[in-house]
């Protein structure tokens, strides 16, 4: 009995193993559901419950992404399509193998959690992903993100890329290459992503949809850092947005099916959720605003980054204390109005956020297609101080090209390219939406209300504005309504929020240029008519 017990359990862990480059390790726990993870972190120590049964972690000195150890493997097959830079780092593929190398060896003496996983909700463009890693909380977390395979489909499940999670190991410049002790190195050739020395576990999701960003051009399909929902009548809307834009917030509509808060792909079956989970910033989250993050928030199987809580398991959602990114993973079933399966047709609105702390930009604003490309390809918003280590006191503008730079292995032009070709196929209207301030700059002015920009939203994308006179405004070209129901005139043009017009005329003019400034490094590779509107922008 116990050979034949000891040969089953060689058994599984082999299959649970295979294809990760792994052979051995004292125990390897595959697959388990979210209680058992959820009770095994706690019972190791990794974590602690909430008192709705959310499970609260730490990610230690890493509490965002690490993009300054973020690598590619230099192979001889990939090199040539990849945007090499500061972003997508050379790593000699010497190097990446003595590091996969080292972080094995490491694993194989550890004991291991392994999920098997989707990413993309679509079968004909899905990859099977396999998650190793040394902590039961990670795989929940990887669990919570991906999608979630039926039982029938995890036998013989062979993965596509393999994750080596190894966030306590740590990396040796001297030996492996990387920049310091964390690396999330990526090789195409051998499909395998090693994250090392950190436990921010954004890292996981994030490394997957570097790889779609990598695989889905190739096949004539829009990668998209982008929330994405349904209306009744099967119009959809895309929300493109860098972090704190409102990208989550603004997609979790009650009146609207949710496709996902982050990651799709559109192509001409429509589009389609990479992931199978939502990964809300959740500072100063509020229930009377955001009612849907808030219940997922405080239910078990959620996982809680970084968030404060009591020694009875009370959030502060309002807690700064270890960094202004708390985040809450929580699988998409977890929002009572979520679309199955992930899926919908062509969308009908594109719309493209930005919290623009000068205070410059007008609530919302009908593009054209050329200012579409335009501001897809700058991928503006502003930073503000506290919201990251080294800001000053003032705001900082970010460009992002097509709002998510960091996960383009690709040049920009080949994205905004496909979003060029699929909005003049089908025909879909185009809106800019700033989030952040009006009435003056950050630390003068005041935040967009949330309840104007619902109704704003809530008026783009029902149609209620195609009978609207719109207005040209003279610094970046863009078409302002005159009047929108349940917001205040004064609103809709940022001029006239501003009690002096001198002053936003001067801070518009500053933000025309910086726009100007960046879009020098596109303007030889757009076609003319995007040139034209990047004049308008600047004029």
């Amino acid at each position: 009995m116990a050979h034949g017990a000891a040969k089953a359990d060689r058994l599984t862990m082999t299959a649970a193993l295979a294809g990760t480059g792994l052979d051995q390790a004292p125990a390897v726990r595959a697959n388990l559901s979210p209680a058992e993870l959820a009770a095994l972190a706690v019972a190791r120590g990794e974590a602690r419950f909430s008192e709705h049964g959310a499970l609260i972690v730490t990610t230690g000195v890493h509490t965002g992404r690490s993009v300054a150890d973020k690598f590619i493997a230099d192979e001889p097959g990939i090199s040539p399509d990849i945007a090499w830079g500061p972003i997508n780092q050379r790593l000699d593929a010497a190097h990446f193998r003595t590091l996969r190398g080292r972080v094995l060896a490491y694993l194989q003496g550890q004991e291991l959690f392994v999920q098997d996983l989707y990413a993309g909700a679509d079968p004909a463009r899905r990859i099977r992903v396999r998650v190793v890693t040394t902590g039961a909380w990670p795989a929940l977390f990887a669990r919570n993100m991906f999608i979630r395979p039926p039982a029938a489909d995890l036998r013989g499940f062979v993965p596509d890329y393999v994750i080596l999670h190894a966030p306590k190991f740590m990396a040796d410049p001297a030996i492996d290459g990387t920049r310091g002790t964390t690396a999330i190195a990526l090789s195409f050739e051998t499909r395998t992503i090693v994250i090392a020395g950190t436990e921010y576990a954004g890292e996981i999701k994030k490394s997957i949809f570097t790889v779609m960003n990598w695989k889905l051009p190739a096949e004539g399909v829009l990668p998209m850092h982008c929330s994405a929902n349904v209306g009744a009548a099967g119009d959809v809307a895309l929300f493109f947005g860098l972090s704190g834009t409102g990208k989550t917030t603004l997609s979790s509509d009650p009146a609207r099916r949710l496709i996902g808060d982050d990651e799709h792909g559109w192509g001409e079956d429509g589009v389609f959720n990479i992931e199978g989970g939502c990964y809300a910033k959740v500072i100063d989250l509020s229930e009377a605003a955001e009612p849907q993050i808030w219940a997922a928030s405080h239910r078990f199987g959620t996982v809680l980054e970084n968030v404060v809580a009591d020694q009875a398991g009370r959030l502060d959602l309002s807690a700064r204390t270890l960094t202004e990114n708390t985040r809450s993973c929580y699988p998409i079933e977890a929002i009572a109005n979520a679309e199955p399966g992930g899926r919908a047709g062509q969308p009908r609105h594109v719309v493209m956020l930005t919290a623009d702390a000068f205070g410059v930009l007008p609530p919302l604003s009908r593009l054209d297609p050329a200012q579409a490309m335009y501001h897809f390809l700058s991928g503006y918003t502003a930073k503000v101080a506290g919201t990251e280590k080294g800001l000053g006191k003032g705001p900082q503008a970010t460009f992002s090209a097509c709002y998510g730079a960091p996960f383009l292995p690709r040049p920009p032009a080949v994205y905004g390219e496909l979003l060029q070709t699929l909005l003049r196929r089908h025909k879909v209207q185009c809106w800019l939406v700033n989030t952040g301030w009006t009435g003056g700059a950050y630390g003068t002015g005041r935040r967009m209300s949330i309840e104007h920009t619902r109704a704003l939203l809530t008026a783009a994308l029902s149609g209620a504005l195609d009978e609207t006179r719109f207005v040209r405004e003279p610094y970046f070209g863009l078409m302002l309504p005159e009047h929108v129901p349940g917001v205040p005139d004064a609103v809709l043009a940022p001029s006239r929020a501003w009690p002096d017009a001198a002053a936003y005329a001067a801070a518009a003019r500053d933000l025309a240029a910086r726009f100007e400034r960046n879009f020098a490094a596109f303007a030889p590779v757009v076609d003319a008519a995007v040139r034209d509107a990047a004049i308008r922008a600047a004029a």
